[in-house]
């Protein structure tokens, strides 16, 4: 899905292999701002006395989040659709499950696929997790207008349809 007001035309590089520098660039701004973002929701998880007894991490958050908005998956899709690695994925479901915040079991139509569904708690959890994403995102924000952090998420949104 393009973004509003994308341009029409394709414009010329923005980098020349001669004059960039990786650390005033996009790309490193990125993960710069993802790092900080995921180490201050770190922060606020060990904060809040429910989630630190959880042990909760931001990076599990982000699964739980996901088998929260589409109310179950399937174990490779989550892979896909968050970009880890099987095997990585795995150990974090096993995490998760071992916390009490999800089930796993082999689909009753495909044997080889394992499905994955929140618990009672996990889905308790997730909605006070996403209160301090949000918090967090409000202080990265801190100094826009609302009509900006919305022209950022165009951009942004453009920038991973280029990528498509």
């Amino acid at each position: 899905m393009r973004a509003m007001n994308a341009p029409t035309t394709a414009p010329g590089p923005i980098y020349d292999a001669d004059t960039y520098e990786p650390r005033k660039a996009v790309g490193y701004l990125l993960h710069r701002i993802r790092a900080s973002q995921v180490a201050a929701l770190d922060r606020e998880f060990a904060k809040d006395p429910a989630l630190a007894a959880l042990e909760v991490t931001a990076a599990q958050y982000f699964v739980l989040r996901a088998l929260f908005d589409h109310d179950g998956d399937r174990l490779s899709r989550l892979c896909r659709e968050m970009s880890y690695d099987p095997g990585a994925m795995s150990r974090m479901i096993d995490r998760l499950e071992a916390k009490g915040l999800i089930t796993k079991g082999r689909s009753h139509e495909d044997r080889r696929r394992i499905n994955v569904e929140l618990t009672a708690a996990g889905a308790t959890s997730v909605p006070r997790m996403r209160a301090h994403s949000a918090g967090v995102l409000n202080r990265v924000l801190a100094g826009f207008t609302q009509s900006e952090a919305r022209q950022l998420e165009d951009f942004l949104h453009r920038m991973a349809d280029n990528l498509c």
